[in-house]
């Protein structure tokens, strides 16, 4: 289960980062409508509410990419606290497809295992 456990590991991480990637792109985007809505020519409200929206997703996809690179790290580094943090995570992942539900059934497979609980718990387990 040691090789299993490192490779949530960095798939955590990976996932975090693409989540952070898009993160900012889409923070990106929020800026780019705000800029179309100060010009003359563009629709000040519809432009000021995709801003919005952009932002709001991309606050999402941030602390959400963020926590997953930290629940992966520490996974990495076989602390407890990790085990929680991706099991927690894990659930939200499930519900989005394709490859966070991947992600999330992988995670809940190798966490909810003796041989992981017994590695990251210690004698808890």
């Amino acid at each position: 289960m040691q090789s299993h456990l490192r490779l949530l590991g960095i798939l955590q991480l990976v996932w975090g980062a693409i989540g952070v990637l898009l993160g900012v792109a889409l923070l990106l985007l929020a800026v780019g409508a705000l800029a179309i809505g100060l010009m003359h020519t563009g629709d000040p409200v519809a432009s000021g509410v995709t801003a919005f929206t952009f932002s709001v997703f991309a606050a999402a996809l941030l602390i959400g990419g963020a926590a997953n690179a930290w629940a992966g790290r520490s996974l990495r580094r076989q602390e407890p606290a990790g085990r929680t943090a991706t099991l927690v995570l894990s659930v939200p992942n499930l519900f989005v497809l394709p490859f966070g539900t991947a992600l999330g059934v992988y995670a809940l497979w190798v966490l909810l295992h003796n041989e992981t609980r017994t590695v990251l718990l210690g004698a808890r387990a």
